[in-house]
């Protein structure tokens, strides 16, 4: 690995036994093992705060909670979705940022109406520009991704490097059996939405009911906004 403006890299050898060493770890260990690994102000945490976000959220607030949760604000959330992020963020007392678009390229797809001509410009502007900077300044970026969601998260490692950063997926092996009876043995919150049968929740727009991503970008092929390709 080298070091250079504090950011760290990784050559695929170190990636590699990174994935072994943590391979055998519960969701929990690796989120403990982490800060043994990589300092705080070197983890770039994100959250839609949808779904499920309560258990990656809740890891992290059990084990360490000063962390910075990035909420990337699309400006087309469900109010839903903005009720269940003020509500986990008083529940777990997270430190939360919000991560938005500049003014004006979000007032253009919203005039535009991008989402119906050009789903993946509209996330490109308002989800995936916005944490490019980001991505500058810090060396391992946590996502809540899990295989069972869709084939290309099948294709993930817990370790990756995708571009520019080591992308660190602490519950991609967690199945949805597993994730479920996590949430009900330690009393998490649903998004409230998934009890209308939303399954998979993004903006407002895109999403409709629907069982894993199914409801999203419905009757579009698209499957990922672009944050994790």
């Amino acid at each position: 690995m080298s070091v250079e403006n504090s950011k760290r890299t990784f050559s695929p050898t170190s990636i590699a036994e990174l994935n072994q060493k943590y391979k055998t770890l519960t969701p929990e260990q690796r989120v403990n093992e982490l800060y043994k690994d990589f300092e705080e102000v070197e983890i770039m945490l994100t959250s839609s705060f949808a779904g499920t976000s309560a258990l990656l959220l809740k890891l992290f607030s059990d084990i360490h909670p000063s962390q910075e949760v990035l909420f990337i604000d699309t400006g087309y959330h469900f109010k839903d979705t903005i009720i269940y992020k003020d509500y986990l963020t008083q529940l777990y007392n997270l430190k939360v940022t919000s991560v938005g678009a500049e003014k004006w390229k979000h007032d253009f797809t919203t005039k535009d109406q991008t989402w119906k001509k050009d789903p993946d410009l509209c996330c490109s502007i308002n989800k995936v520009e916005p944490l490019e900077a980001l991505k500058e300044n810090h060396t391992v970026w946590v996502s809540g991704l899990m295989a069972w969601q869709s084939d290309h998260r099948a294709s993930l490692d817990i370790f990756e490097e995708r571009g520019g950063i080591l992308k660190f997926y602490p519950l991609l092996d967690v199945s949805r059996e597993d994730r479920d009876n996590y949430i009900r043995e330690h009393h998490l919150p649903f998004h409230p939405l998934i009890s209308k049968g939303y399954f998979s929740i993004g903006c407002e727009h895109c999403t409709v009911p629907g069982e894993d991503r199914n409801g999203r970008w419905n009757n579009n092929p698209k499957t990922e906004c672009g944050l994790h390709l």
